[in-house]
């Protein structure tokens, strides 16, 4: 399995343990819960299984407390409309190294995961 096939799995495996406990609210936990610290919010999201080739404009998302986080989502200065980086070798750059893809952000946000 290729890296970013690894990480994508562990994105979703991640996700669905996280909203797991939420059924009821959504429906059914569909896929992985990220945080957004800059609004203090829970977003749902898709996974879409794309690797992307590591150019253009990319957000980390990184496990924190709350699950999966990202500093910026929908309607702030900074978000990438779901382009994401994995920072895979733990130098906080992006490289060939790392891991990228898309996974949209499904709004609205909410204040419980």
């Amino acid at each position: 399995m290729k890296r970013a096939e690894i990480a994508i799995v562990t994105i979703a495996v991640m996700g669905l343990l996280l909203s797991a406990g939420d059924v009821s609210a959504r429906g059914a936990a569909e896929g992985p819960v990220i945080y957004v610290e800059s609004q203090g919010l829970f977003y749902d999201s898709i996974l879409a299984a794309m690797e992307l080739p590591p150019n253009g404009p990319f957000q980390e998302l990184y496990p924190c407390d709350l699950g999966l986080c990202t500093e910026f989502g929908p309607g702030d200065r900074g978000h990438r409309g779901g382009r994401w980086w994995i920072d895979e070798n733990g130098n906080r750059e992006m490289d060939e190294d790392d891991t990228y893809f898309s996974c949209p952000l499904l709004g609205p946000g909410r204040e419980e995961p």
